[in-house]
């Protein structure tokens, strides 16, 4: 498998300083604005040079069940659950273009799957890792849009663990 293995903090909401995503080699790749995260509650994932690429914020965490990705303060992604799936843990991301990614697996247990229309383009697992607290997002496919498929990521642990205290 090649592609680009990111490791990301589990507690990644709960972190007020910034964290640098790093690849398997250790390289800074992606950065999570610690003080957007404590000051107005917004998830910002920026490149190494401190560009904002894609938003989550709070507010849309109000609705349970969706979360929404943003790209230049506009609406990119939104993540829901999956209705009448007979796997338990299943989400769709709908993209504004009308692109639709399929995520399952055990969500819970950081051991899940983004699939486009039946091909994978992200494997995410804490499997081989012996850090504590962490998975890793392996981006399968060369073109796909890594930031994007972080946050996904993000989205979709944040609404299994919602709807676990719920």
């Amino acid at each position: 498998m090649s592609g680009m293995k990111l490791l990301v903090h589990d507690r990644i909401f709960g972190i007020g300083d910034d964290y640098w995503i790093d690849d398997e080699h250790g390289r800074h790749v992606y950065l999570v604005d610690g003080k957007a995260l404590r000051l107005r509650e917004t998830f910002e994932l920026k490149d190494p040079e401190r560009r904002v690429l894609v938003t989550i914020r709070k507010k849309w965490l109000a609705l349970r069940d969706t979360m929404t990705i943003e790209r230049d303060d506009r609406p990119l992604a939104t993540v829901r659950r999956k209705r009448l799936s007979l796997l338990r843990n299943h989400y769709r991301v709908e993209l504004v273009d009308g692109t639709e990614l399929d995520v399952s697996g055990k969500i819970l247990d950081r051991e899940f799957a983004v699939e486009y229309d039946g091909e994978l383009l992200a494997d995410i697992s804490r499997r081989w890792l012996s850090v504590r607290d962490t998975y890793a997002v392996h981006v399968v496919r060369e073109d796909a849009d890594a930031a994007l498929l972080i946050a996904v990521a993000v989205c979709v642990i944040r609404l299994a663990e919602r709807e676990r205290e719920g």
